[in-house]
């Protein structure tokens, strides 16, 4: 029997999968109790073109005021505000077009706002 992080790993690697055919660049998201991540790789995933969490230290002054929650990255405010950023440093290396990897995780929540700030930012998935 396949535990729950199993069958996340199982429905990322398919998503991969059908990413890889694409040859575009894959904006992934990983997303934790307290924070969320966003990292933009090369098409053929060999490297990291940008990146964007709740734990850089200019987000997290801006994101300070807005929760009392104990990581303050850990709401879809928060996600907004990475998805903004990552949009940013994307249009920054010369990125409009990605795959949207949600790495597994249902597209609700935090994982949906990211996405839907980042293209509300110019990036194009």
């Amino acid at each position: 029997m396949l535990t729950k992080k199993d069958q996340r790993v199982r429905r990322a690697q398919q998503t991969r999968k059908r990413i890889a055919i694409q040859r575009t660049p894959r904006l992934t998201v990983h997303r934790t109790n307290l924070h969320i991540y966003a990292n933009l790789i090369s098409d053929d995933g060999t490297r990291v073109l940008a990146s964007a969490s709740t734990l850089e230290p200019d987000l997290r002054k801006e994101l300070a005021g807005e929760s009392k929650v104990a990581g303050k990255g850990a709401n879809v405010a928060a996600a907004a505000a990475v998805g903004k950023r990552i949009a940013e440093k994307a249009k920054a290396a010369g990125v409009e077009r990605v795959a949207f990897d949600r790495a597994g995780f249902a597209y609700h929540g935090r994982v949906r706002a990211l996405a839907e700030a980042a293209r509300e930012a110019g990036l194009q998935f």
